[in-house]
């Protein structure tokens, strides 16, 4: 009857629902390097079901998680270190991690404006993960300075072996590149954190 009071409205719950979202407090970060991934599922933006850690069983694979739209710009900045690489790279897979029901509720309008901003082509490499499996991912890495994105690399058996959530930088970038270059079978994969 009113599609545009309608649209408005719509708008305006999903702005809440973002700004409620973000008002929760934040959690101390931790670094997990040696512990498990914990298991969540989530949505690629193409629409598919998505099984994390389990999904990369038996190989490693690096997730970038982030927590506000603004780790854009961190995430963008990795992503150029990361696909510079002169070796092979292992899967590189964006983690949108979005806690709390009321974001969940509005699951379909956010992925929507992801889409919008990121190419068809790259939909299969970002997966998006809301609700409780949000929160999991958020208290165990925890939410402080939301806009650094946590680069975490797992190994072939969901073991986190390196992370950084100190922002991008060029020191942790060649950090993560030589420990890649490692020969699995002389030396295993550690941090210096």
């Amino acid at each position: 009857m009113y599609p545009k009071r309608t649209s408005a409205i719509r708008n305006i719950l999903a702005s809440t629902a973002l700004l409620l979202a973000g008002c929760s407090s934040a959690i101390p970060n931790r670094n997990v390097v040696g512990e498990a991934f914990p298991p969540v599922k989530g949505k690629s933006l193409g629409g598919v079901e998505v099984e994390l850690p389990k999904q990369f069983e038996n190989r490693k694979v690096i997730l970038v998680l982030g927590y506000v739209q603004e780790t854009q710009f961190d995430i963008d900045r990795w992503s150029i270190g990361f696909f510079t690489a002169p070796f092979a790279f292992p899967p590189v897979v964006e983690v949108p991690t979005i806690p709390g029901l009321i974001p969940s509720m509005f699951s379909g309008k956010i992925d929507e404006g992801m889409r919008r901003g990121i190419p068809k082509a790259s939909w299969s490499d970002v997966v998006t993960v809301y609700g409780t499996d949000g929160s999991k991912i958020a208290e165990w890495t925890g939410t402080e300075q939301p806009r650094n994105a946590r680069i975490v690399l797992i190994d072939e058996t969901g073991i986190v072996r390196w992370m950084y959530d100190g922002g991008f930088g060029i020191p942790p970038l060649k950090e993560l590149l030589q420990l890649l270059q490692i020969d699995p079978k002389k030396s295993s994969i550690e941090t210096k954190q």
